[in-house]
């Protein structure tokens, strides 16, 4: 068992936290005002919670689930699981949570003024994992990413008070493109729980088979619709990019670590030759720090 799986058992709120550090992207860096880096880890804690719970994640030993008044017998379902979290994140605006990662979320959205609805978002979208495993089309893909990713840029915004219905807009298109690469990272991984996040008309577009993901390398095919794929994130991005422009000081800073760790990591699989089932392709600290510069200066 790694350090962090101990962390999980022994402390579940502690273990989910230490996860952000394998992001893409910055969740809360120490150049931010101390009071956004509280409020970001707050939001960040609940959405690594629900993704762990809707993945199967959690730490061996049930104390999520007892936290939550799960029944033992009911452990193992992620769609009770899913509910008994609904219902958890309801009592943060009502009355008290019983999850310390929910507690800890009650005074940011009391500071910050947050809705229910990012929130929920973020719980339909892993209820949708565990029934739909397949997306027909690129469309479907979107509407699916409204749920899993979108919040998040929304509540960032939020918790900076920065929102605006064009910032939002932009926000979407960067986030959504972050979810499709790291669908597109994590092809073998997803494949493993029986997910493909790549939509079924471009496989069937490029001759790609089911069975041609669960290969050791990809071939010439798959390699093809893993490029198209990426090249429709690496648009998104620089359609969403001109919100770091938007915004000023340490916040642009963060945004551009965004928009540059979806960047890096697009040029991490083109590194790679577009071949992720060996494993996800990862940008190094250097190629990252060149993306930001690039971001920074709105250039890419």
């Amino acid at each position: 068992m790694t350090g962090t799986g101990t962390a999980r058992v022994l402390d579940p709120e502690r273990g989910t936290l230490a996860k952000a550090a394998g992001e893409n992207f910055p969740v809360a860096p120490f150049f931010l005002p101390r009071a956004w880096r509280t409020d970001l880890m707050a939001v960040y804690g609940f959405a690594r919670l629900v993704d762990d719970t809707g993945d199967g994640d959690l730490a061996p030993g049930g104390a999520d689930a007892r936290l939550l008044g799960v029944s033992p017998q009911d452990a193992e379902d992620r769609l009770v699981l899913l509910d008994a979290f609904e219902t958890d994140l309801r009592r943060v605006f009502d009355s008290t949570p019983r999850h310390p990662l929910l507690r800890r979320l009650q005074p940011t959205v009391r500071r910050r003024s947050l809705t229910p609805e990012p929130f929920l978002g973020l719980i339909a979208a892993n209820r949708q994992d565990q029934l739909v495993g397949r997306y027909e089309t690129y469309d479907d893909l979107l509407a699916y990413c409204e749920l899993s990713a979108n919040p998040v840029g929304r509540l960032v915004l939020a918790v900076t008070g920065t929102s605006t219905p064009e910032r939002i807009r932009r926000s979407d298109m960067i986030c959504t493109a972050l979810q499709i690469v790291e669908h597109l990272q994590d092809v073998a991984e997803d494949l493993g729980r029986d997910r493909i996040y790549l939509p079924a008309a471009d496989m069937k577009r490029f001759h790609v088979e089911e069975a041609d993901l669960a290969a050791k390398s990809a071939g010439a095919s798959a390699r093809a619709l893993i490029a198209y794929e990426a090249q429709r994130a690496r648009d998104l991005l620089n359609e969403g990019a001109p919100l770091v422009g938007s915004v000023h000081g340490r916040l642009k800073l963060l945004l551009a670590g965004f928009v540059a760790g979806g960047r890096a990591a697009v040029r991490a699989i083109a590194a790679a030759d577009y071949d992720v089932l060996p494993g996800p392709p990862k940008p190094g600290k250097i190629r990252l720090l060149r993306e930001v510069g690039v971001t920074l200066r709105g250039e890419g």
